[in-house]
């Protein structure tokens, strides 16, 4: 029973706007008011292409986004976040026990702990919620980011898996990545938000409600990214697509790791060397297309073979794409609003064959005092759904400096890093205002790192001669180039007419 008084404080759920409440309305009038030109565009390019969360009316009803107390929410249970021992000191777990009085620390050392990733449930006692389920997150570490994800992955799905196994109406749950365990919170929200979304597609038949509670901190960026996960309009879900990470994880939510699947065949006895990576596509067809019958071969041994030489051209490409992959969940997941406040890199119209114009401007990379690294995250996450299609690049060297010249070794590794449709699908890149220094450098680049550029290249001594392939109206100048263009044009010209 409640304590006399208590009840008036918690938070009846049903009470509660639901995501599709919230967010419908108010997105039906943004929606056609706010939305821009290029979002459309962008919409049209992703029509082809099929979301792997499709708006659900069903399901975005059974969600509620809620800042408070998870404690305070009167539903069928709600979640504590805490260590192997059951003994953790966070907010989240401080308040449940505060509400729930003296006798859950008793319950609590009858359990004798939990494991990490693992879930148990006890009663709620004075809590409004009738049980208390308890999980415990895993402690992050870079080097071990695969191991905290499927981890992580683990304590919403076992969470989920008692709320069904007990018939459960309604659950409360708090964010189980607590700060103490420097889990990214970004990171964490996409596992917490995809997993259970692909709870309620496959088994969610009877959970009627969701909530996700939250603090101060942690609702921007869950308003953020619940959209990707949840979208409230066909639109919205096209939109949200080119924002998804990379790892979506599998039917299930459950991380995906390529290089620790094995590998399954009709006949493994009979399955040569040679053939491993030609016959792939004809084996994952035969055996299914879940998450275990995509599995691959040893990755110590590919890596091995590249090392040696050995690995065939199309084992190349898959190892290849994988790493690419991890480069845009990387990129799509941190904060490069620094890098993007250069103005650097930007798209603008097309050219005279209708093809996408991307410019760089080489004034504003400050090389010396930028983080490269992120400023490559930055490319990736710009360019990705630009070179899904035939695309040109204008690159402005104009009145660069030392300190904004980008190194022979920085265009290699991008080189390196970046998906063959990057390379594939640039038609022209047009080198504006070039020194001959600069001139010198890019046919060493082009010759001897990356030659499939070299034909590709262009040198533009001004924009009378850029404007032969891009018409002015459809490519965004930065003023200074314009000013030094004409500037230069008019020594030239009296320099002819002083000759003459």
């Amino acid at each position: 029973m409640d304590p006399l008084g208590a009840r008036s404080q918690f938070v009846e759920v049903q009470n509660l706007p639901t995501w599709d409440q919230s967010q419908g309305v108010q997105d039906e009038v943004d929606g056609e008011n706010q939305l821009t030109e290029e979002d459309d565009q962008l919409t049209n390019q992703l029509n082809s292409f099929e979301s792997p969360f499709p708006f659900r009316q069903d399901i975005n009803s059974k969600i509620v986004l809620f800042n408070g107390d998870v404690a305070l929410l009167n539903c069928t249970a709600i979640v504590n976040t805490s260590n192997e021992t059951l003994t953790d000191k966070n907010p989240v777990s401080d308040s449940i026990h505060r509400y729930a009085g003296p006798e859950l620390r008793d319950e609590l050392l009858k359990l004798k702990g939990c494991r990490t990733g693992e879930a148990k449930m006890t009663e709620g006692f004075n809590l409004a919620a009738r049980f208390i389920i308890h999980t415990v997150g895993p402690k992050y570490k870079a080097k071990y980011r695969t191991a905290a994800e499927s981890s992580l992955y683990s304590c919403y799905r076992n969470v989920m898996q008692l709320a069904k196994e007990h018939a459960m109406a309604s659950v409360g749950l708090c964010v189980v990545s607590t700060v103490k365990r420097a889990y990214p919170l970004e990171d964490a929200t996409h596992i917490a938000l995809r997993t259970v979304r692909r709870f309620l597609e496959n088994h969610g038949e009877n959970i009627e409600t969701v909530v996700f509670a939250v603090s101060d901190v942690e609702e921007p960026v869950y308003s953020k990214l619940m959209p990707l996960y949840y979208p409230c309009s066909k639109k919205e879900e096209k939109i949200s697509l080119p924002l998804l990470p990379a790892d979506i994880g599998n039917t299930e939510g459950e991380p995906v790791v390529l290089e620790r699947q094995i590998r399954i065949v009709e006949k493994p006895g009979n399955l040569e060397e040679d053939s491993a990576d030609d016959s792939l596509e004809s084996d994952l067809g035969l055996v299914g297309s879940h998450a275990f019958a995509r599995m691959e071969g040893d990755v110590d041994k590919q890596r091995k073979l590249i090392l040696q030489g050995q690995m065939s051209e199309a084992a190349q490409q898959k190892q290849h794409q994988r790493n690419y992959s991890r480069w845009l969940c990387r990129a799509r997941a941190e904060d490069l609003s620094d890098i993007a406040a250069l103005k650097a890199l930007y798209q603008t119209g097309v050219d005279l064959c209708g093809r996408t114009v991307m410019v760089v401007v080489g004034r504003n990379i400050p090389v010396t005092i930028i983080d490269m690294e992120k400023a490559l995250l930055y490319f990736i996450h710009v360019m990705d759904h630009i070179t899904v299609k035939e695309y040109v690049m204008v690159y402005f060297h104009t009145l660069t400096g030392e300190h904004n010249h980008l190194d022979t070794d920085f265009l290699k590794k991008l080189s390196d890093v970046v998906d063959a449709k990057f390379q594939k699908n640039l038609r022209a890149f047009y080198f504006v205002h070039p020194t001959f220094r600069t001139k010198v450098s890019t046919w060493f680049f082009t010759t001897f790192s990356v030659s499939s550029l070299k034909e590709k290249v262009h040198h533009i001594e001004n924009l009378q001669q850029l404007f032969t392939c891009i018409l002015p109206e459809q490519i965004d100048i930065p003023p200074f180039v314009l000013e030094y263009d004409t500037r230069v044009n008019v020594v030239f010209c009296l320099s002819v007419l002083f000759l003459d």
